[in-house]
């Protein structure tokens, strides 16, 4: 049997990472479930393999969803813009 208590398995944050980047967030999800299991088992080094797992899968799903995001945040901007541009130098000649 496991002895202590087992380490944090970030579960919460590879949740939440599910609105940033869902495919690195369902190994997070996976991993971090696994994490209690495997401490209980008395497979303390599995245990932690699959923290670092976990921690690993959720920073990428919140580093590539956050560069997602501010991409398409400028992506609607230049767009906005590039929109007023065509609309203020359009001329109608009748």
């Amino acid at each position: 049997m496991g002895g202590g208590t087992p380490p944090d398995n970030g579960l919460t944050w590879a949740i939440v990472a599910i609105f940033c980047c869902w495919p690195f967030a369902i190994p997070a999800i996976i991993n971090a479930t696994k994490v209690n299991d495997l401490w209980n088992r008395g497979d303390q080094a599995g245990a932690m393999q699959a923290q670092a797992q976990a921690k690993k899968f959720t920073k990428l799903a919140f580093i590539l969803g956050s560069i997602a995001i501010g991409l398409y945040i400028i992506f609607w901007i230049i767009w906005a813009f590039v929109i007023g541009a065509a609309a203020t130098t359009s001329t109608y000649s009748y």
